[in-house]
């Protein structure tokens, strides 16, 4: 297992571990991130070709997707489309620990 951490371009109090790379067919990558209180990213908000699913293990995560910010609590997923602007943002006093799986988007 990689025990390294990153810290993504554009990402405050953002740490992540890549779980793995590609696998064939529609995982692209997975990563635990780890976000501190009031950190997130990225700013501005992106987009890009694939998808992510976002599974929360510890804390709560505002996810922002396009126009809405949704909430998801711990033991809680959201899929979100890569095509439309989306951050995630720690808006509570608690750290959060979140399972980010990139994913090919359905055709």
């Amino acid at each position: 297992m990689n025990s390294t951490l990153i810290v993504p371009p554009d990402h405050v109090g953002f740490k992540a571990r890549k779980l793995f790379d590609a696998i064939e067919g529609r995982i692209i990558d997975s990563t635990i991130a780890y976000i501190r209180p009031g950190g997130g990213g990225p700013e501005p908000a992106h987009t890009h070709p694939h998808d992510h699913i976002f599974i929360v293990m510890d804390g709560c995560a505002e996810i922002r997707v396009g126009d809405k910010r949704i909430t998801v609590e711990k033991d809680d997923f959201l899929r979100v489309p890569g095509q439309v602007t989306h951050s995630v943002r720690n808006s509570s006093e608690a750290h959060l620990r979140m399972l980010g799986i990139s994913v090919l988007p359905d055709d």
